[in-house]
């Protein structure tokens, strides 16, 4: 939850720097804009909407490899073997 809000300030912010002040119709005055000011000027879907659905996609493509892969293994979460701790033996 707070990279997922880390990761929608930094965003804003590079929104805000793009599309640069706005003049404020009553006082004359330059101010910043408002994040829903930035949602109507950027109609793309926001980084964490995309990041999330692009991992659901890695996850499908993934489920049609099929069950004896080893990543179909970790997505589903159950591990048939146990791997041991420590360094890995020389193997010639």
């Amino acid at each position: 939850m707070r990279g997922e809000c880390r990761l929608g300030v930094s965003e804003n912010s590079v929104l805000r720097t793009i599309f640069g002040p706005k003049r404020d119709a009553v006082k004359w005055e330059w101010r910043r804009l408002h994040t829903e000011e930035l949602d109507d000027l950027y109609f793309s879907p926001n980084i964490i909407q995309a990041i999330k659905l692009r991992r659901m996609t890695g996850v499908g493509h993934v489920a049609c490899k099929g069950e004896r892969r080893g990543a179909y293994r970790v997505v589903v979460g159950k591990p048939e073997e146990q791997i041991p701790l420590g360094k890995p033996r020389h193997r010639w």
